[in-house]
């Protein structure tokens, strides 16, 4: 597979099956001894040689999956071959075999893959029809990673190109990685792969290619901790044309407004914390929860969470709406991005989202800081904002929180690209599936990095949309705040709130795991 950096020896036989033009008499049988995985009827006469590829797009007689007007007629004849009982279905035992009287050598794990994408009706095989469907359905899926890798448009693909497809997921390979990658799949000593030679060795692959990358290693999508400064994740080109991207932030939505909702009691001692606690009035954990429930009931400690949860959804949708754009106003029409051009990218997005429901921010703190009866409820707390305080007390801290997505975006892509490569180049021998427990683990470590380096920030901004519910409190401007509590707390006051939120990452990234891939079964998301 392209991650598997050892190189492997080429399945020489399996495109003389499928994609070669051979006479009739080539295809009436099996070779009973296997003899180099020859499909054809035992005969003295040497085998006619194979018709040599020629460029796709010039090809006369164009087809589906091999390029020859006999397309049905040949896959019947592979699958026979791979049909070894000649019960009519293929099974993994089936495949192989088959496969390697073809040459072809794959894990167990490979094949149940290949059986459980084609096989429709879910009775453990493939019948010639689920066969024929998902050669057909996993080309259409190749051609799209052989133009992601083509960047040069010439139909080839070069150690360069692969080379410079890899750095732009960041992950850096040498040239004679490259070279053996190439050397797994050139069959003509070109030291360039056509598209004829890249279909040939992967048709029956399950995956292993580029964009596997991206499908499994999806983050601010999956994980959501509370704060939506992430950089967006990249969706695959396949994703996109299929509608699966839509569906994917539909279960992150989802998936975020559980995962707020269980953790809302340690946000809201968080914004306790922040706003209230100091040294003269140190809130503890325990004691901040005893105080809350006595002020307003154990309900009280989910203040502030409904709109937290419902702004999940325009902003979500926004952030995904202005990344493409991005995207595009940086000039890169490639389907995947170099780390400073997802962050540039990513930190406008989140700059735009973050501007535009900014007003709902100050909402939930406000919500969150209400005492019992203060509030009936949002629009009751909304109403009282505008008409005590004006339109700009809807922005208040909005600087320090534009301020903190490049440290919280820059330190949490850096470190989860760091994390994933690491692990890419160590174990990503046949899929760059990491796992869920890896996956959970880069997660969660790269988020608390973020929330580290942009906290005291997030404090600051949560002081500033407080300060008008603080009775005779200072209105302080975000640099007067940040000299104050220095000057009367020292630099430990930045960090006012650190315990509970960092008490509900691990929580909050494996809540949201298992309710996203829930929702991704009930919402037909495909996975390889």
């Amino acid at each position: 597979m392209i991650l598997h950096l050892q190189g492997s020896l080429m399945p020489p036989l399996l495109s003389d099956v499928i994609c070669h033009c051979q006479s009739d008499e080539t295809h009436r049988g099996i070779d009973p001894g296997g003899g180099g995985g020859h499909v054809g009827e035992p005969s003295s006469a040497p085998p006619s040689k194979p018709v040599a590829h020629a460029d796709p797009s010039q090809s006369a007689h164009p087809c589906d999956t091999c390029g020859g007007p006999e397309q049905e007629h040949r896959l019947k004849v592979l699958f026979q071959v791979l049909d070894v009982n000649g019960d009519g279905g293929i099974c993994v035992n089936d495949l192989t075999i088959g496969l390697k009287k073809l040459g072809v050598h794959r894990t167990e794990h490979e094949l149940m893959k290949i059986v459980k994408a084609g096989d429709k009706d879910l009775d453990g095989q493939l019948d010639f029809k689920e066969f024929v469907h998902y050669l057909r359905d996993h080309e259409k899926k190749l051609r799209l990673v052989f133009k992601s890798l083509d960047k040069k448009n010439d139909g080839r693909i070069d150690s360069q190109e692969i080379m410079q497809s890899l750095r732009d997921l960041g992950v850096n390979i040498s040239e004679e990685q490259a070279e053996k990658i190439l050397k797994s799949m050139d069959k003509n000593g070109t030291m360039t792969i056509d598209w004829n030679e890249w279909r040939d060795y992967h048709l029956l692959h399950p995956a292993g290619n580029i964009p596997e990358i991206i499908l499994y290693w999806k983050h601010s999508t999956i994980f959501d901790v509370g704060e939506s400064l992430l950089v967006p994740d990249e969706f695959t080109a396949e994703e996109k044309i299929t509608g699966m991207w839509w569906r994917h932030l539909v279960a992150g939505g989802g998936a975020g407004a559980v995962s707020r909702t269980c953790t809302a009691p340690l946000d809201r001692l968080k914004v306790l914390m922040q706003v209230h606690s100091s040294k003269s009035n140190s809130m503890r954990i325990t004691g901040g929860f005893v105080q809350m429930i006595r002020e307003g009931g154990v309900r009280s400690l989910w203040r502030g969470n409904g709109i937290n949860v419902i702004k999940i959804a325009p902003e979500s949708a926004i952030k995904f709406m202005a990344y493409e754009q991005m995207k595009r106003l940086i000039g890169s029409n490639q389907e995947t991005l170099r780390f400073t051009e997802r962050l540039v990218a990513g930190s406008l997005a989140g700059l735009t989202a973050q501007s535009s429901i900014y007003p709902m921010e100050v909402l939930k703190t406000r919500l969150a800081l209400r005492k019992t009866g203060q509030y009936s409820g949002i629009v009751h707390c909304a109403k009282h904002i505008f008409q005590k305080e004006g339109v700009a007390a809807f922005y208040k801290g909005y600087v320090p929180n534009m301020l903190g997505i490049i440290p919280y975006a820059g330190i949490d892509l850096a470190v989860y690209e760091t994390l994933k490569n690491s692990w890419l180049q160590r174990y990503a021998t046949d899929s760059a599936d990491p796992g869920v427990f890896v996956l959970l683990a880069c997660g969660t470590t790269s988020s608390t990095c973020g929330q580290l380096a942009s906290y005291p920030l997030a404090l600051v901004r949560t002081r500033m949309q407080a300060q008008a519910t603080l009775e005779g409190g200072p209105q302080m401007n975000m640099t007067a705040l940040f000299r104050h509590i220095i000057r009367t707390e020292g630099p430990k006051g930045l960090y006012r709130g650190l315990a509970p939120n960092f008490m509900k990452v691990i929580p909050s990234v494996s809540i949201s795991y298992v309710v996203y891939e829930s929702l991704k079964i009930r919402l037909g998301v495909q996975s390889k």
